[in-house]
């Protein structure tokens, strides 16, 4: 039963994170070749680093072609489909929640799985969660959200933190994965309506030279 949930959350989260990718390539009016780039980097990129670092070779997708195929077969269908949605942008933000969702629980269950020790599993939810988003806005010629100010890797990090304190804690693994995904997705989807972020470094005048006594 878990490894179906499991299992069900990873093509969920890669099928939503490629939509975000095609968006982005339709928000950048590129051809059909860049919306399927940008899919297959953004379902792909977070499970393909974090396999790496856990030492898992080869990694998922090349071991199962047919989440390359899924990610190419989302980015033809919103080719087609892109001008549908009233707001792009919005929708981008609401699927990008869910994927990060799916993401957090994903990779923290696959490095405990792998034998991992907490903290590392954690670590490995945020990775599967947001390096696929990175290099979607890197190659999209956005700011990737993980650097601005809103909340999105704090989501992460409380998802992820609630599953694996969960696990650890003794409660069976799939209610522990449910609520690490409903933590994730309330987190990043109360930021997203209330504008929540957390404080900014604010830049202060620097010292005088002979303040300091030089």
């Amino acid at each position: 039963m878990l490894d179906t949930f499991i299992a069900a959350l990873d093509w969920l989260g890669i099928t939503v994170f490629a939509v975000t990718g095609a968006l982005v390539a339709s928000r950048k009016q590129m051809d059909v070749v860049g919306f399927a780039l940008l899919a297959t980097v953004t379902g792909v990129g977070g499970g393909t680093v974090r396999d790496l670092c856990l030492g898992l070779v080869p990694v998922f997708w090349v071991e199962q072609p047919a989440y390359v195929a899924a990610c190419v077969a989302v980015a033809v269908v919103v080719f087609f489909t892109a001008h549908i949605p009233e707001s792009r942008y919005r929708l981008l933000l609401w699927l990008d929640a869910a994927g990060l969702s799916f993401f957090c629980i994903v990779g923290a269950e696959r490095a405990l799985d792998a034998g991992t020790g907490p903290a590392v599993a954690i670590m490995m939810g945020i990775v599967t969660a947001t390096i696929g988003g990175v290099i979607r806005d890197v190659l999209g010629g956005e700011i990737p959200v993980v650097l601005r100010k809103e909340i999105y890797v704090t989501a992460a990090l409380a998802g992820g933190l609630a599953f694996v304190g969960l696990v650890v804690a003794g409660v069976p693994q799939l209610p522990a994965a449910a609520t690490g995904f409903a933590v994730c997705f309330v987190v990043r989807g109360a930021a997203l309506l209330r504008g929540w972020s957390l404080p900014v470094y604010r830049p202060r005048p620097g010292r005088d030279p002979g303040d300091l006594g030089l």
